[in-house]
């Protein structure tokens, strides 16, 4: 049920005609007297009564429901694996690299951590890298960049932003890429393999690009000038203070994937809005459809270390992960539907029983004069 409301115009002046007419007569302030102005439109309210309440609980509850138990389904389908290699537990293989290694080692730490996958993973599988207690959410980190200077203006190249401070410069020379995230890029490197039944180590092959955006890899991020001898492009410029080489030895060997459009680099800069996040790292392709992409069995992570995290209490895991529809493995939005649905339908039973026990009137009733 609703009401409405109708009024048709009154009859009166507009505004702006004075009631005597005199050339020295003043201009009234009275709005026009239109139904706009004076709030005399159509008007429709809802009036909430049984008939429509209960229906709108029992629908939202019905699609509800089956909507959040197929998503719920959906992603317990997914498998995924987590391993953490920081090497807080003496027992760690990586404890030594994780007690010893810092921002100022010029040489990495070699470490590898054996796991046993129980049930194979089919389709393509994606290799994340996670981190735990680390803020990339907070304003100055995520304002310590420069993102003329990853488009590749040359002008930024040189004269980098002042919110780049205290990565700006070094040595005298401008820092590219300047800030606090380029600062921090995270470079361990993964390597898996799979431990046949005869022992053999064989190699799982790990796609590195595709794992950026489009829109961040071709529009974004751009090196200055052209992609081919990079050297000379970033000359005069200093690299990060905590990386060990210059962003146009990022990826040598591929141009394509070198400087400010390395996809490792871009994958990093797209900031993370918790402190606990993952970030792809790899991508493992299926060959055929008759054989996994990642048979169950014994697998062997070899870990170049070189990303201290104990310093702020930090944690570091590699993540494997099949993925569906919906994206990864997130049940929440599953138990959400399901939550809801079944709040909407357990309060339209609720409200039927009182309705059914309490309401005596008559409706068939004439209302008294």
């Amino acid at each position: 049920m609703a009401s409405s409301y109708n009024a048709k115009e009154e009859d009166g002046h507009h505004s702006g005609a004075s009631s005597h007419g005199g050339a020295g007569a003043a201009k009234s302030k009275k709005p026009d007297n239109t139904a706009f102005k004076q709030q005399r439109l159509p008007a429709w309210q809802p009036i909430l009564t049984a008939g429509t309440v209960l229906p709108a609980f029992f629908v939202i509850g019905l699609i509800f429901i089956p909507i959040g138990i197929g998503l719920y389904v959906t992603s317990n389908n997914i498998k995924e694996f987590e391993i953490d290699y920081t090497g807080v537990d003496i027992n760690s293989p990586c404890y030594s690299c994780a007690k010893n290694f810092s921002w100022n080692n010029t040489a990495p730490c070699l470490c590898s951590v054996e796991f046993t996958l129980e049930q194979p993973f089919e389709s393509n599988v994606f290799m994340y890298y996670g981190l735990s207690n680390f803020y990339q959410n907070h304003r100055r980190y995520v304002k310590s960049r420069d993102d003329s200077q990853l488009n590749g203006d040359r002008s930024a190249l040189t004269t980098p932003s002042k919110e780049c401070e205290p990565y700006r410069m070094s040595d005298g020379h401008p820092i590219a890429p300047c800030g606090a995230i380029a600062n921090s890029l995270f470079n361990d490197t993964l390597e898996l393999y799979h431990i046949d039944i005869n022992g053999t180590r064989n190699t799982i092959p790990l796609v590195k690009k595709g794992i950026a955006w489009w829109t961040d890899k071709h529009v974004k991020f751009r090196n200055p000038g052209a992609n081919n001898n990079l050297s000379v492009a970033f000359q005069g410029t200093s690299k990060p203070v905590n990386w060990r080489r210059p962003v146009y030895e990022l990826d040598p060997s591929d141009p394509d994937n070198n400087g400010f459009i390395n996809e490792d680099f871009i994958v990093w800069m797209r900031t993370a809005a918790l402190p606990t996040f993952r970030k792809l790292y790899r991508i493992i392709q299926k060959k055929s459809n008759t054989t996994p992409t990642l048979p169950s069995g014994r697998y062997v992570l070899n870990i170049a270390y070189n990303y201290p995290v104990l310093s702020f209490d930090g944690r570091k895991r590699m993540i494997l992960s099949t993925i569906s529809w919906m994206g990864g493995k997130n049940p929440f939005l599953g138990i959400a539907y399901i939550t809801v649905g079944s709040i909407c339908f357990f309060l339209g039973v609720v409200l039927l029983i009182i309705h059914h026990k309490y309401d005596t009137r008559n409706n068939s009733a004439d209302i008294p004069n």
